[in-house]
C-alpha cells in the first residue's frame, strides 16, 4: 500500500475496497510480527490458532479504525455479536467459504483463511491459518501464518505451494483432503 493510500484512508477518503484492502495488509503484518516475537497485548491465554486470527483483525481496526471496536467484531452461533470466537464459531458464524479448489485459491487474498477440521477420538479439531500476500500484491509466494496451539509454542510461517505438496495429507489445502475445509474470508471485508 502506498502513503498516500493510507493517508486517504485514515482520513475517511479511500473508498470501501481501499480501505479493507489496507485492514487486510495491516493484520497480515501484524500476524507475522507475530513470529519475531508475541505482542505483550496478546494474551498468553489466547495463543492459538483462531487467537492469532482474532488479533490480528482486532489490532488492524484497533490501528486503523477503532471506533468499529466499540462494538464486537465477532458472531456467536446465535448471530450475536460477541469479543470471543472459537476456530469452529469463527468459520461457521463470522466466514464466507470462497471454496476448496483452484479457483477459490486464486481469489485468496492477505488475510483469507485457510480451514481444516479433524475427526479424532477426543472430538473435532480445527485450525486456522492466515494468509499474506507481500506488499506489492504479487501471486507469487503466498505464505500461512499460524500458531499451531499447543500451550508456550511459536507463531509459524510457511509457504502455501509448499503447504499443498510437503505437508502430511491432513494439512494439505486440498480437495482430495477431507481435513480441508476450505478456503475463507471474513464476512466483514466481503464487498
Amino acid at each position: 500500500m502506498t502513503a498516500a493510500l493510507l493517508i486517504a484512508v485514515l482520513a475517511g477518503a479511500g473508498d470501501a475496497t481501499s480501505r479493507v484492502a489496507l485492514l487486510r495488509q495491516v493484520a497480515a503484518e501484524i500476524a507475522l510480527a507475530q513470529v519475531r516475537a508475541p505482542d505483550a497485548s496478546w494474551e498468553p491465554g489466547q495463543r492459538d490458532c483462531a487467537g492469532l486470527v482474532r488479533f490480528a483483525w482486532r489490532e488492524a481496526y484497533r490501528r486503523l479504525e477503532p471506533g468499529r471496536l466499540d462494538h464486537p467484531l465477532f458472531l456467536d452461533d446465535t448471530g450475536n455479536p460477541t469479543d470471543f470466537a472459537d476456530a469452529r464459531t469463527l468459520v461457521t458464524s463470522n466466514l464466507e467459504l470462497l471454496g476448496r479448489g483452484d479457483d477459490a485459491r486464486a481469489l485468496l487474498k492477505s488475510g483469507d483463511v485457510v480451514v481444516f477440521r479433524q475427526e479424532r477420538p477426543e472430538g473435532e479439531v480445527w485450525h486456522l491459518m492466515l494468509v499474506v500476500f507481500s506488499r506489492d500484491g504479487s501471486r507469487s509466494g503466498a505464505r500461512v501464518v499460524y500458531h499451531p496451539g499447543e500451550n508456550d509454542q511459536p507463531v509459524r510461517v510457511g509457504r502455501l505451494d509448499s503447504l499443498a505438496r510437503e505437508a502430511p495429507l491432513e494439512w494439505q489445502p486440498s480437495a482430495h483432503n477431507s481435513a480441508f475445509l476450505g478456503f475463507f474470508r471474513f464476512k466483514e471485508w466481503i464487498q
